[in-house]
């Protein structure tokens, strides 16, 4: 959609919520055998409670920490109640990467559409993270072992963690995400030249010139969210320049959101190739 556009009709909004209640296209043996803890409250602002849910493997011992991955969801139009933690992509993420041996963490926060809402997105990203860190024993989560895993209108908020990467964060992982937002026109007409720099994950890298925490990037060949694609495209070829520590996956016949789009087996490969990436980078050393 063109900024300009209205909000979507009825009939599509609908269509929205059956498509994020899919579950992802790969599964693994366990995701039914996984403890979930609902509705955690770890911010709050005013009469507004942003809640997260936390996803353990159910053979993890009380006591142990296991690394963690938080879901970055992308940009909800206000007219849609059901927040994404509850979507069925999400639900099925964190099961997934629980039954993997890590714990699956996601959250709501107020990343919006068609206004991005960044800078209070941003602040309830790091809260979460800080949440966790903060309760990681209480959590059964390692504090020291943190990756982000970013979709769609969600890949800005990588930018923080590149900016300025912290030694817990250990890895990253943008799905059909905005990681450039220079020749991005929704988000030119909400944001300031100063905050579309900030908040692009391309610019972030250019501008750090320390190392950065190893990227998984998948790429939906066939995307057709306005300028997304390009953002992809300069960030892959700003990682290649940096000599970063980059997974590129593409899915040429892809759709934006493919990793719960059954049908094709690239997707499963790329969703895969993604869980062992997010395991093996978070691996005690």
């Amino acid at each position: 959609m063109k900024p300009e556009e209205p909000l979507p009709s009825v009939e599509d909004r609908a269509a929205l919520r059956e498509l994020v209640n899919r579950p992802v296209v790969y599964t693994v043996d366990g995701v039914d055998r996984v403890r979930v803890r609902s509705d955690l409250v770890y911010k709050t602002d005013g009469a507004l409670e942003l809640k997260m849910d936390v996803y353990r493997p159910e053979t993890a011992a009380a006591g142990e920490g296991l690394p963690a991955v938080l879901f970055i969801h992308g940009g909800v139009p206000p007219e849609i109640p059901v927040r994404p933690k509850e979507w069925g992509i999400f639900k099925s993420w964190g099961r997934l990467v629980a039954a993997a041996g890590m714990a699956g963490v996601t959250f709501n926060h107020r990343l919006g559409y068609p206004d991005p809402n960044l800078v209070t997105a941003s602040a309830d990203t790091l809260d979460a993270i800080a949440f966790v860190r903060r309760g990681a024993s209480d959590l059964g989560i390692d504090p020291e072992r943190i990756a982000l895993a970013a979709y769609s209108a969600g890949g800005p908020l990588l930018s923080m963690a590149i900016r300025n990467p912290e030694p817990y964060l250990k890895c990253l992982a943008a799905f059909y995400a905005y990681l450039d937002l220079t020749g991005s026109a929704v988000h030119r007409k909400y944001l300031s030249p100063e905050q579309i720099e900030w908040f692009s994950p391309a610019a972030a890298l250019s501008q750090n010139p320390r190392p950065i925490p190893p990227i998984f990037v998948a790429r939906a060949g066939q995307d057709r969210i306005p300028d997304l694609l390009p953002s992809v495209d300069r960030f892959v070829g700003e990682a290649i320049s940096r000599n970063a520590a980059l997974a590129f996956f593409n899915q040429p016949g892809g759709q934006h959101g493919f990793d719960n789009q059954p049908g094709d087996p690239r997707s499963v490969e790329i969703v895969r190739e993604a869980v062992e990436f997010l395991r093996r980078n978070l691996e005690r050393r």
